[in-house]
């Protein structure tokens, strides 16, 4: 029985690829695992690009793709949803924090991309915003009178 060069375990003299660590045993089977990660890679790199047809990858550009006015559109989503929920959960026994909470994150850029995949098509921003801007008035509303 030989052993394994890279972890040392007893393997078959005729064993391809080591049954504990999976390394190659031989030329080939390291020629065939080269090939492998090669395809592997290329298909992950692939299925990243803007050419593939993936709907979602137009909807949401990479940050690098945003103009400086999304990019501060972003920024003021994240700022304003997290201080929110932030203010919100200080707030938890109240009756008003729960519409304060579902407006802080309502208005969180990730939830486009959640919303997209059952409805279709991402919310516009002018909606994330108005559904920001009812809860948070609801919330308000509810502090200020309870």
């Amino acid at each position: 029985m030989a052993s394994c060069p890279r972890c040392e375990a007893s393997i078959d003299d005729e064993a391809r690829f080591c049954a504990e660590c999976g390394a190659p045993q031989t030329e080939d089977a390291a020629e065939e695992l080269d090939e492998y990660v090669q395809r592997q890679a290329e298909e992950v790199a692939g299925a990243g690009s803007t050419d593939g047809g993936n709907a979602e990858s137009n909807a949401f550009p990479s940050k690098e793709e945003l103009t400086d006015r999304q990019q501060l559109w972003r920024r003021g989503c994240y700022v304003a949803g997290y201080g929110t929920v932030v203010v919100a959960l200080t707030l938890v026994p109240a009756v008003g924090a729960f519409p304060l909470i579902l407006a802080g994150i309502a208005i969180l850029p990730p939830i486009r991309r959640l919303t997209a995949e059952p409805l279709g098509s991402p919310l516009k921003r002018e909606v994330m915003a108005g559904l920001y801007a009812i809860f948070a008035v609801i919330g308000a509303a509810l502090l200020f009178l309870l």
